[in-house]
């Protein structure tokens, strides 16, 4: 039995270079994906917005955006390309993201994830994030509610550095 040897994890910001990768990615994620101008447009007229790209043997393998307003990081987008989901990557790329909004300032972030993303919806709990609400029909393709949540970023402090190299 062999065993299957995970790659090199890095993060970096994302680039424009990388948009025919992040569109590959968000097209088999989403059934709604955003097209490829919205992350241009997110690159380079967004003065808000922040994205990172997660790579594991220098291949694009997800991404995570947000938008910082004032001390709240808002998650635009978060996703992982299918073959590489189940290894906690996603957990990885939220843990740093959460600290460089910590480091840009942010107190606290916020997302929106459909009620039927169960799997997302444990993943965001085991990072600290609480229900907070619901948006009614706040999915455009099937009219389903999104669960808003939030976590406070200072009390994650301990947990992600605790967690960011596993």
């Amino acid at each position: 039995m062999s065993e299957k040897r995970e790659g090199a994890v890095t993060f970096r910001p994302m680039e424009l270079l990388d948009l025919t990768r992040i569109a590959e990615v968000e097209n088999l994620s989403f059934p709604t994906p955003w097209p490829r101008k919205a992350f241009y447009n997110e690159l380079v007229l967004n003065q808000f917005a922040h994205y990172t790209v997660v790579c594991v043997d220098g291949e694009i393998v997800g991404y995570c955006g947000f938008w910082l307003i004032l001390d709240e990081a808002h998650i635009t987008n978060v996703a992982i390309h299918p073959d590489y989901r189940g290894r906690g990557l996603g957990k990885r790329l939220l843990l740093h993201v959460m600290q460089l909004a910590r480091e840009l300032g942010a107190t606290s972030m916020t997302l929106e994830v459909r009620v039927s993303n169960h799997v997302a919806q444990a993943l965001y709990e085991q990072l600290g994030f609480v229900r907070s609400g619901v948006r009614k029909a706040y999915y455009t393709d099937n009219k389903e509610d999104a669960i808003i949540m939030w976590v406070t970023l200072h009390e994650q402090d301990e947990q992600s550095t605790s967690h960011i190299g596993n």
